[in-house]
């Protein structure tokens, strides 16, 4: 077998990356077995003994040898865990390709390896900018990518090619002037229990009850904003994209659940969080299943994430300093429940919110402050 010779170690104290060898094949074959690897790469499947054979044997010194690609091995606790490479470089720009043992996935690992080889990137050969691609949907290469300061992410419809399919791809960069921390906040989705109801990440088994309520007659009469009719499918894209509103520090939704059965009674989210005049402001929004309306389920939903939302961002929360409920003046349910929880009508724009019908009805602000919210007895 045929290894790269004179590959630079590059080291953090915690992961190492170093020259491929004998024992990484193994290795390197059980992880390439992995679903959710075959899923995001472009790896042959069926991943056979003989493609790890060729890969660290043929390729990655064939790349070293002509200058044209520079493969590392991962190593965590002693272990090979993952590779990750720099690829062409032509002009100052180059890109970058990683993957990591499941086993270790979750630690840190790969956001450290990502650091080390695109300082080297700019440092050791001379790059101006580094260039990282997925497939989309894959979350965890974006977070790895975003923890180590790529920005400026794009969506190509079609950019990227895997075993003969077109599919939708992500793009971003980082520079050599660029600090190596995130740009932007990336927002979790915690779980948050309020005795009958739980606030959790929404789900794909949620859609035939997202559908359910989105679709109501009372629902699409203030919320004229969603598709009508509203299909299953328009419940399923709705879901899918609520993790790129939190990836994309916008939003972030929750799915209101009954806390016994799980099953969801509606959606409270906060949004607008990107504001370009002020990113220290949320907008709440939220709608209900048909059949949780009256059992005071919103008002206690809302309750909770108030809290989160106002609890400072180092403490886990949203850290907003001002919160903001808008709806028509006809809506005096979702009025009702903003007045519940302590938020003051402060405006009335006349004629600004259009009906399905053509007409118009008032819309009304109402906000709160931490500030005050923190005052309550």
């Amino acid at each position: 077998m045929r290894f790269p010779e004179d590959v630079p170690e590059l080291t953090d104290g915690v992961v190492t990356l170093r020259a491929h060898t004998a024992d990484d094949v193994e290795p390197a074959y059980r992880m390439c077995q992995d679903p959710v690897m075959q899923q995001w790469t472009t790896i042959p499947v069926p991943y056979l003994h003989e493609h790890a054979v060729g890969y660290l044997t043929e390729i990655i010194p064939a790349g070293w040898r002509e200058n044209t690609s520079w493969a590392w091995a991962i190593e965590y606790d002693g272990t090979y865990v993952g590779t990750v490479d720099l690829r062409d470089g032509e002009g100052g720009v180059g890109e970058v390709g990683f993957a990591v043992s499941p086993d270790v996935r979750g630690h840190g690992v790969m956001t450290r390896a990502l650091r080390l080889v695109v300082r080297h990137a700019f440092d050791g050969l001379g790059w101006d900018r580094v260039i990282w691609r997925a497939y989309v949907g894959n979350f965890a290469s974006r977070r790895v990518a975003w923890k180590t300061g790529f920005h400026g992410l794009v969506t190509i419809p079609g950019g990227g090619l895997s075993r003969g399919v077109r599919k939708d791809e992500w793009v971003a960069s980082i520079g050599r002037d660029d600090e190596l921390e995130p740009h932007g906040h990336w927002w979790t989705v915690p779980v948050l229990d309020g005795g009958a109801i739980r606030l959790r990440p929404l789900r794909e088994s949620d859609a035939q009850r997202v559908m359910e309520a989105c679709g109501d007659e009372r629902t699409q009469q203030w919320l004229t904003g969603m598709p009508s009719p509203y299909g299953l499918d328009d419940a399923k894209g709705f879901i899918n994209n609520r993790p790129v509103a939190a990836a994309e520090g916008e939003a972030v939704a929750w799915a209101i659940a009954d806390a016994v059965t799980d099953e969801l009674l509606g959606n409270v989210s906060v949004f607008g969080m990107n504001h370009r005049m002020d990113k220290t402001v949320g907008e709440l929004g939220y709608w209900m299943h048909p059949d949780a309306r009256g059992r005071k389920v919103m008002s206690s939903a809302v309750e909770l994430v108030i809290a989160h939302a106002f609890r400072p961002i180092e403490d886990g929360g949203l850290g907003r300093r001002r919160l903001v409920v808008k709806c028509a003046a006809g809506n005096t349910a979702s009025a009702h429940v903003a007045e519940a929880n302590g938020f003051t009508r402060v405006g009335n724009e006349r004629s600004a919110d259009r009906r399905r019908d053509g007409s118009y009805d008032n819309l009304l602000t109402y906000d709160l402050l931490a500030g005050e919210y923190a005052a309550r007895p």
